[in-house]
């Protein structure tokens, strides 16, 4: 069975989704058709298309709906993109209804994906054989064979180069007050990852650090995506938090980006939902993911889940979930309204 190591939740996590959960265990679940992997192939072009919840950056969604349907010109990848905030729950409500919508599920929060996994509730088993590829490394990539290891986005500085030729080369390089109203930060509210980030740098670049940040006034955006378009129009010139901007940079945009030492990420993981209405379209879907063509749409200035990816700038496997029990819905309330106190109040 290909599996990891999953630990057990926090009892209030638990309880969590034990309220979701009520009455929609995996005996519900929209299965494939049964026989080989051309057999489920065979069905998903039947089904004619396919439907992707994910948080990723849109540039690389598009990318993969093209990679997708250039390989499978009979069924049509559609996305939703949003935070794991706006979307898990959309996936806990149409898990509870039966009434399913998206058919593949990609997300980063850490205590959503291990709770899902410990209670299979979610998801059905994983049966393309691109998981059972050496290079992937499936004891390190899948857990409780539902959810699979598909990139990881790796947190950079970012600055304009029209107003900062020089750069940056450590996050403490733009605690400059010649920078004040012109930083720009993520609002962790309800998304796991972003509070491990904050918590990742007040550890490693000083206890003071934050509390000298919310003094230079930062400009506050709702994800890593809104802080690049605001680097990429000059409405900010710096940033501790933003994805590798290399699509900016080869688009022409006046912008540059380094990784901190130490560097900071969080992994996505992809599940396919048991209340899919395409199980054979998702099943392929989520093969495609882990395939290198997949990997190629979905990577460019990001983690890759497996090796020699173009435009990859790490590897996801070295990248570890956050400890979920750290991420408690009772904590992640208490740190927004501390941070809100600290950046907004």
């Amino acid at each position: 069975m290909r599996s990891v190591q999953i630990k057990l939740m926090a009892v209030a996590v638990i309880a969590a989704f034990a309220s979701a959960a009520c009455g929609s265990g995996g005996s519900g679940a929209n299965q494939p058709v049964s026989g080989g992997w051309d057999d489920i192939v065979a069905a998903a072009k039947g089904e004619g298309s396919v439907l992707l919840y994910s948080s990723q950056k849109p540039a690389n969604l598009d990318a993969l709906k093209v990679a997708f349907e250039q390989e499978y010109p009979e069924i049509s990848l559609e996305y939703v993109r949003g935070t794991d905030a706006d979307i898990n729950p959309k996936v806990e409500v149409e898990n509870q209804t039966k009434r399913g919508t998206a058919d593949v599920h990609m997300l980063t929060d850490a205590a959503w994906i291990e709770t899902a996994a410990e209670s299979g509730t979610y998801s059905t088993d994983l049966v393309g054989p691109a998981f059972d590829a050496p290079e992937y490394e499936p004891q390190k990539s899948i857990i409780s064979d539902k959810f699979f290891l598909t990139s990881a986005a790796v947190f950079s500085l970012g600055w304009n180069t029209t107003a900062l030729p020089s750069g940056l080369q450590k996050p403490t390089d733009m605690l400059d007050p010649a920078l004040k109203g012109k930083i720009g930060i993520v609002n962790p509210s309800g998304i796991a990852s972003y509070v491990d980030l904050y918590r990742f740098y007040e550890k490693n670049f000083g206890e003071d650090f934050l509390q000298r940040l919310a003094e230079l006034k930062p400009r506050i955006y709702p994800s890593a995506l809104g802080v690049a378009q605001a680097l990429t129009s000059g409405e900010i010139v710096a940033t501790p938090m933003v994805q590798p901007l290399v699509r900016e940079k080869e688009s022409g945009a006046p912008v540059d980006w380094a990784l901190p030492d130490p560097r900071w990420g969080t992994p996505w993981f992809t599940h396919v939902l048991s209340a899919a209405p395409h199980p054979n379209a998702a099943q392929v879907l989520a093969n495609f993911m882990a395939t290198p063509a997949g990997q190629k749409a979905l990577s460019l200035g990001y983690a890759s889940a497996l090796p020699g990816i173009e435009g990859s700038v790490a590897r996801a496997q070295d990248i570890a979930l956050p400890n979920p029990s750290d991420l408690t819905p009772e904590s992640l309330t208490e740190y927004q309204s501390g941070w809100e106190k600290r950046f907004i109040q």
